[in-house]
């Protein structure tokens, strides 16, 4: 190292340390944050599936619940709320689960789907 940048670095050694330490916490609550909404998602989507599941089994004219819940991941499947409707395109079924929470401190978040088939639907 030349001599005037020996100078010019003096007093600042360990400084990247120091700032490292600074910055770990925001990114652990960067991770936490992704890997919630990640698990939002996939309770969304886990709900979407299950209440297509529903709206199945209601127009072969089998139990919906029965049928939404179980095509949810167990975890869900506790607290999870199904619900037959009625709406302008027929009758279909609603399903609302509890978005898993990485910190039990978190507020209670429920995320829900419906869906409706009719004769002919896929």
């Amino acid at each position: 190292m030349p001599p005037g940048a020996r100078r010019a670095a003096h007093g600042e050694e360990g400084t990247a340390s120091v700032e490292l330490v600074a910055v770990v916490p925001f990114l652990l609550l960067a991770l936490v944050v992704a890997a919630q909404i990640a698990l939002a998602g996939q309770a969304l989507w886990s709900a979407s599936v299950a209440a297509r599941a529903g709206a199945r089994a209601a127009l072969v004219g089998r139990d919906a619940t029965v049928a939404a819940k179980s095509a949810l991941p167990p975890s869900m499947r506790k607290g999870a709320r199904v619900e037959e409707v009625d709406g302008k395109e027929g009758n279909g079924v609603a399903v609302r689960v509890e978005v898993p929470r990485l910190i039990s401190s978190l507020p209670e978040v429920r995320v829900g789907a419906q869906s409706g088939l009719e004769p002919g639907d896929g």
